[in-house]
């Protein structure tokens, strides 16, 4: 057995693979190391990028992602809820998620986003405490979500982690998300209206970007993106329009959101159906040619 070094802890992390000690740390304090791959996730959303997050539900899918040209990795809740035997919604339990952003950050070299959902708190002192955890577990940023609590409450939740990330020497990029559109909080006339002021909200309270799950019409986009100063993130929606049209919308972030988990679990479904219904094995043998290795890809 070896020893591999956790990229933001001193403590060591027994693998057991043969071979010299690897490790992806860089020098210098924990802080400043996560401070530094902070500002390349802050990069990757400046005016005129346009950042592309195929979401990770364990190490291995954040490594494909990343093998695949991943600029930087963000996880499901939906996905890491049921990769867990939880469903989503809050239901999986912290320590479980910061267990998985250290796994994801031990293996790969570019921004781990974590979706803390509502931060698993009604309380803003206790979402900061947890944001921060995920920070030190590794994470630059979160997403945030406002749900169908008040919007007064998430900006609350936002100040309190800003507050505590200045504290602790850490820079977390809080994605705020706004369910709007997602759960239809106000009538559709309103909706878009609803959107901006909640989004002006969150960027007062100290958010660094702004979340519309769907949110699918690209007028509607340009009109959001132009009134809120916070780079805007759509998720990837039956319907929704190529990325280079979301672009031109004013668009800086595009989300696969649990869509790349449920991808893969239709396929294992299909799979396995045909093995148990039929005896046959093509699914699983043309799913497999794009199965890269995946020992090699972990270091091994």
């Amino acid at each position: 057995m070896r020893e591999r070094q956790d990229k933001f802890s001193t403590q060591p992390i027994v693998s057991r693979s043969n071979g010299e000690c690897q490790s992806r740390q860089t020098e210098g304090t924990e802080p400043m190391m996560q401070r530094d791959m902070a500002a390349k996730f802050r990069a990757l959303h400046a005016p005129g990028q346009f950042l592309v997050l195929p979401n990770a539900w364990d190490a291995a899918s954040a490594r494909i992602a990343e093998d695949c040209g991943g600029k930087a990795i963000a996880t499901s809740s939906a996905a890491v809820a049921w990769a867990h035997g939880y469903p989503d919604g809050e239901k999986l339990p912290k320590a479980v998620l910061l267990q998985l952003v250290a796994e994801i950050a031990r293996v790969v070299k570019v921004p781990v986003s974590a979706d803390c959902e509502a931060g698993y708190s009604s309380e803003p002192a206790e979402a900061a405490a947890f944001a921060i955890a995920l920070g030190k577990a590794g994470a630059v940023g979160i997403n945030l979500e406002d749900g169908t609590s008040s919007p007064a409450l998430l900006a609350a939740k936002i100040e309190a982690i800003k507050k505590a990330g200045a504290r602790d020497g850490l820079d977390i990029f809080v994605n705020a998300r706004t369910d709007v559109y997602l759960k239809s909080l106000v009538p559709t006339e309103r909706i878009r209206d609803e959107a901006i002021a909640r989004g002006r909200l969150y960027q007062s309270a100290g958010a660094d970007g702004f979340f519309v799950p769907a949110l699918i019409e690209t007028a509607t986009m340009r009109q959001i993106a132009d009134a809120v100063a916070l780079p805007l993130n759509v998720l990837a929606w039956n319907g929704l329009a190529p990325a280079h049209e979301l672009k031109t919308a004013g668009v800086r972030r595009l989300s696969a959101g649990a869509g790349t988990a449920r991808a893969a679990l239709g396929a294992l479904r299909r799979i396995t159906r045909e093995l148990l219904d039929e005896g046959r094995y093509d699914a699983m043998f043309a799913e497999a040619k794009e199965c890269p290795n995946m020992n090699s890809l972990l270091g091994a």
